[in-house]
């Protein structure tokens, strides 16, 4: 570190005005990227005075043809118009129609890249055998909706026209504001196998038990949203943006088979008729207990396995406003329950899975279920729904109202039968109950649209996901939500903002559910702290439940709510892909000038002295001197230096110290330390300032400073730091909070950089076509091939041996 002298007045001039060329304001508000306020949106972020929006609700009747693997259904919409406007057709949602075989999404597949099919270097890049797998079986499967009658309340036929994934519904007479319309609508599908063609539901065969398991979501046409930012949303539906739905009332009746299970969004309302008495009893011993109640036993399900049953019964359910409806059913099912009951909460915790999810599932999923609840509670609002509930299925995590899909299971030795579960399949099921189960909070109370913003809901709730699972236990292997975690995606180049249409974000997992659930954590625990985020966090939730809020309402609550002004932070974080990398260029000391002249010339003295001694000097030593041999050529400038006091600075020193207030003499007293440390912000990303300081007792600690520091530079700042005792080190985000891409820049003086660097054997072998020709066979191949070649030279010997004789 350099040490300066340097008068106050010259270093608040230094430090006043340092913006470069070509500025960037980086602190300049979003005016120009948020919409303007509405009276159906506030400038605050809160739903305005005239705030609106839509409604409808459903009596559906569907059967389940387990042979066939089909839906058949049929159903009554009442379409409520809430809005201001006057609609002349309706738009529904038909999502089956993704597995068309002419769908925009089948059509649109694509390969990874042409070395993918052709010049894979392994199996990281090659094709697998499950995407062709999924690729031809998508060519003949019969997907998608067959749509029969739609006809109005009073059985009149409606003109319909379909487009890929939506179907506009004419309108008899134009629907004005506060009227209804009523239809209704018959419909059949096959179901599609998940494991074969993917998607966010499907069945799944178990051929060892010869029994399908089905989880069945986006199941009958649902209504279009139509809202005042978007008017009707009509994106097509083409795989990554899920759905933006409205609320209302479902009256839902399942038939299937008699002796299935099933699962479901809702409240059962006909238990006396699917279930047993004793399965009864247990049910509502559950609702009480202190851990889970199984309601059906493994034994009960492995004993419905082993037969099929021909008769059918019929699952009555009903749910009160919800934005959509999914269901599970399977014989295979063991069901546990257990109550919870706080507040404005009193919810069944319930989990539903096959045999082979045990004994990991019975173990931790309805306690994850319990578990979340408890904690989404904390930084949001009380679970309003009777139910929660959690299916293993062939879906490895999909979320609706009240029932979630989830994957995860236990591996059995195929030699010895042994069961067990990896660490990664253990916290991998805590995980995602967490998460799918968490999605009841977002986006399924707070209702934002997920066809335009995947981040809304997978990035908030991926944060909030965090924050339970640190609750969960010590240590707790998190993936998303730690600032170092996000690095090397930050670092990438294949990037585009946050703030990008669900289907055209490119690193899906990374930018919808990672780098926005990081963005928030930096924001709770570096920038506004865990008291003002948790605070304006719950206030978003608190405004936007049940209704449908847009990025905008988010940014605007966040600041409204907490009193800070975030600008800066959503352009950079969300608008941008700018990374963290704050570097620490320099460091020189600045001392004060006393205007002593005893320590001011002993000072200049000491730093002449530190300079290093010259070349010629150090090869000088022991020449002969003049001066040495004859000392009478030295005088008074040979006893004094340039550093000497004199009498005269003496005097101008007492005049100057006469002339000065008692605060000003105070303050040259003072003797504090003062270093000039630049910065410059080469990953473009502003960000605060976390410097861990070092003083020469040993003593550290943390000094703050707010990213507004940069507002005057965004590119290179100068920061005071001022210390009781010398300064010895200085690091920039000591404890990686902030998401920096480069640490070896963190630190003054810099700090080594430990790493490795392998050594491997040079590979000798040379390929050896010949030699590779007649290496042996192994296996069932190779078995079969040298019984032949045995068989053959027998045969041979034999007849030499025959014609032996003969001679």
């Amino acid at each position: 570190m350099k040490r300066l002298p340097i008068s106050i007045a010259a270093l608040c001039l230094s430090l006043s005005a340092q913006a470069a060329d070509g500025f960037d304001d980086k602190f300049r508000q979003l005016d120009e990227l948020l919409p303007t306020a509405t009276q159906y949106r506030t400038a605050s972020g809160a739903p305005g005075h005239a705030y609106w929006q839509q409604r409808a609700d459903y009596t559906i009747r569907a059967s389940l043809d387990e042979a066939k693997r089909a839906i058949t259904g049929s159903g009554q919409v009442t379409y409520h118009n809430n809005s201001p406007d006057t609609l002349h057709y309706l738009w529904v949602q038909l999502d089956q129609n993704i597995y068309k075989p002419d769908s925009d999404a089948r059509r649109m597949l694509t390969a990874p890249s042409r070395e993918a099919w052709t010049k894979a270097r392994g199996a990281e890049d090659g094709m697998k055998f499950e995407g062709m797998r999924g690729i031809l079986a998508g060519r003949d499967f019969d997907g998608g909706f067959k749509i029969g009658a739609v006809k109005t309340a009073g059985g009149q036929p409606l003109k319909t026209t379909v487009n890929q994934t939506m179907m506009r519904i004419d309108l008899p007479t134009p629907l004005k504001p506060g009227e209804k319309f009523s239809f209704a609508i018959d419909w059949q599908y096959n179901i599609n196998e998940q494991k074969v063609l993917g998607g966010r539901s499907g069945y799944e065969y178990f051929e060892q038990d010869k029994n399908t398991l089905f989880e069945v979501a986006q199941w009958f046409p649902r209504m279009a949203a139509y809202y005042d930012v978007a008017g009707w949303q009509h994106k097509q539906f083409i795989g990554s943006g899920e759905f933006t739905l409205e609320f209302g009332d479902y009256d839902v009746s399942l038939t299937v088979p008699a002796d299935h299970v099933v699962a479901s969004t809702g409240e059962l309302l006909n238990p006396e008729q699917v279930l047993s008495p004793a399965q009864r009893e247990r049910l509502a011993r559950a609702r009480t207990s202190d851990k889970p109640v199984v309601i059906v036993t493994q034994a009960e399900a492995e004993a419905a396995e082993k037969s099929v049953s021909t008769a059918t019964k019929t699952w009555h359910f009903k749910a009160k406003n919800v934005r959509d409806f999914a269901w599970a059913s399977s014989r295979k099912f063991i069901w546990d329950a257990q109550g919870y009951k706080k507040d404005g909460t009193n919810v069944m915790a319930m989990s539903y899975y096959p045999k082979e999810g045990n004994p990991l599932w019975e173990k931790f999923s309805t306690q994850a279920i319990i578990h979340t609840i408890e904690q989404y509670n904390k930084f949001s609002f009380d679970y309003p729904y009777p139910t929660a509930i959690s299916v293993n299925g062939p879906v490895g995590g999909m979320e609706y109202p009240m029932i979630s899909f989830n994957g995860p299971r236990p591996t059995k030795d195929k030699k010895t039968g042994e069961i067990t579960y990896s660490k990664r399949a253990k916290y991998g099921l805590i995980g995602v109950i967490i998460h799918e189960v968490g999605h009841n909070y977002f986006p399924m109370i707070v209702n934002s649209d997920e066809r335009q913003w995947t981040w809304m809901d997978e990035g908030l709730n991926t944060f909030v996901q965090y924050l339970a699972e640190q609750a969960w236990e010590e240590n707790y292997p998190q993936s998303r939500g730690e600032p170092r975690a996000i690095v090397d995606y930050m670092r990438s180049r294949n990037q585009v903002p946050i703030m990008t249409n669900s289907e055209s974000l490119l690193q899906f997992g990374n930018n919808a559910y990672a780098k926005p659930a990081t963005a928030l954590n930096i924001l709770r625990e570096t920038i506004l702290g865990r008291e003002l985020f948790d605070h304006a966090f719950r206030e978003y939730g608190r405004r936007w439940k049940f209704k449908r809020p847009t990025p905008a309402d988010f940014f605007r609550t966040m600041e409204d709510a907490s009193g800070t002004d975030l600008d800066w932070f959503w352009r950079g974080w969300f608008y941008t892909t700018d990374a963290v990398d704050i570097s620490v260029d320099g460091i020189s000391e600045v001392a004060v000038s006393t205007k002593n002249p005893e320590i001011e010339k002993a000072w200049k003295k000491e730093q002449k002295a530190a300079e290093p001694e010259s070349m010629t000097d150090i090869k000088n030593k022991g020449m002969p001197r003049r001066t040495d041999a004859h000392p009478e050529l030295k005088d008074f400038y040979n006893e004094h230096d340039d550093y000497t006091v004199t009498n005269k600075d003496r005097n101008n020193y007492a005049e100057a110290v006469e002339k000065l207030e008692p605060w000003e003499k105070k303050l040259l007293e003072q003797g504090k330390h003062l270093y000039l440390v630049d910065f410059s912000n080469v990953g473009g990303l502003v960000m605060p300032l976390i410097l861990q300081i070092e003083l020469k007792s040993g003593k550290k600690y943390i000094e703050r400073v707010p990213a507004e520091v940069w507002r005057y530079s965004p590119k290179k700042i100068t920061k005071v730091i001022v210390t009781d005792e010398p300064m010895v080190s200085l690091t920039q985000d000591p404890n990686w909070e902030t998401a920096d891409i480069d640490t070896s820049n963190n630190a003054w003086p810099r700090k080594l950089t430990p790493s490795r660097m392998e050594l491997y054997k040079q590979e000798q072998g040379r390929e050896d076509m010949m030699k590779d020709y007649n290496t042996p066979l192994k296996g069932k191949d190779a078995k079969t091939e040298a019984g032949e070649l045995k068989g053959e030279t027998k045969g041979e010997a034999k007849a030499e041996a025959k014609g032996e004789a003969k001679k």
